[in-house]
């Protein structure tokens, strides 16, 4: 059987995907529900890969598709894509962080305005039949100091989406000289942890970043008062977390991410841990859903699709 134009995408994708790879001449096959296994076993009558999470994209997969030409990861993450061996290999790694881009912003965006607004605990409180105003009082968050951590796509949306709300955003990327616009300040990492008040975190999950964020190094950031957390969670400690929240050097935070979330493997620990967090009135936490949109699941098979017929 020929692998020539047959692209196995492995992990569920929106409708949307199919046609577009079809007017491109590819033979998509559509298979969203097999496992790891299913793929070892099939992925060598395919010279393309898409999926999501489900699976490592590691040497052992790789080489169980030995006529690859790419692998593509149907969202932003590549943390679990193993790009040294793919170059290796002379296969084309793929990403769509453009397709989710805007719900992470606005997501970052409402995890913040509901910490500083209190709008979930005041709803708790209402449900239960408390109508609390004094203690429900918010913090507006004009004239505060937002500090983005990571400038790439989704560290730019969120600033984005801070334009017009009259506070200062400043901009951390080592990897970056210019951010496009006037209304993001670049600055140095001194700078960042001298001045950020509200610390929203946008960076990749790597061997540099895991654990990055612990006590030692958050408590680098002076003022710091608030933290988002929407990249990956072992990027934070969770440990450190706590102990900041519970000595009130924290006012809150807003996690979209966990060190573990898959939650019938919690360690207890970690199990701990996550009873902790939430027992804080002013911590949010979801289930990792921040770039997860109706209009993104339809963008980010559109972003693949485009960029499989521009960079193959």
């Amino acid at each position: 059987m020929t692998t020539e134009k047959r692209i196995l995408i492995a992990d569920d994708m929106h409708e949307t995907i199919i046609p577009l790879l079809k007017e491109q001449g590819y033979d998509p096959v559509y298979l969203p529900v097999i496992d790891r296994e299913g793929i070892l076993k099939i992925l060598h009558e395919f010279e393309g890969l898409i999926l999501r999470s489900k699976t490592a994209v590691d040497k052992e997969l790789v080489d169980a598709g030995p006529n690859l030409k790419f692998v593509a990861r149907a969202g932003a993450g590549m943390d679990k894509v193993d790009q040294d061996y793919l170059n290796t290999r002379g296969i084309k790694a793929i990403n769509a962080p453009e397709g989710n881009r805007d719900a992470l912003g606005e997501h970052a965006l409402g995890l913040l305005l509901s910490l500083l607004h209190k709008i979930s605990t005041s709803y708790d409180e209402i449900r239960q039949g408390t109508w609390n105003r004094e203690g429900n009082r918010g913090i507006e968050l004009k004239g505060k100091v937002v500090g983005i951590y990571g400038v790439g796509n989704m560290g730019m949306s969120f600033a984005e989406k801070l334009r017009g709300l009259d506070c200062e955003i400043l901009g951390f990327d080592k990897f970056k000289g210019t951010f496009p616009g006037d209304f993001i300040k670049n600055v140095e990492l001194d700078e960042l942890m001298e001045r950020t008040e509200i610390l929203s975190i946008h960076i990749p999950l790597n061997e540099e970043t895991r654990q990055l964020f612990n006590e030692t190094y958050l408590r680098k950031f002076k003022n710091l008062k608030v933290l988002i957390n929407t990249a990956r969670g072992e990027i934070l400690s969770t440990d450190a977390l706590i102990q900041l929240l519970e000595e009130g050097t924290l006012w809150g935070a807003g996690l979209d991410v966990l060190e573990n979330e898959k939650l019938e493997s919690l360690t207890e620990q970690e199990r701990a841990q996550i009873q902790k967090l939430t027992s804080f009135s002013n911590v949010l936490i979801s289930p990792h859903v921040g770039g997860w949109t109706f209009e993104s699941y339809q963008r980010i098979s559109e972003v693949i699709a485009q960029k499989i017929s521009e960079e193959l």
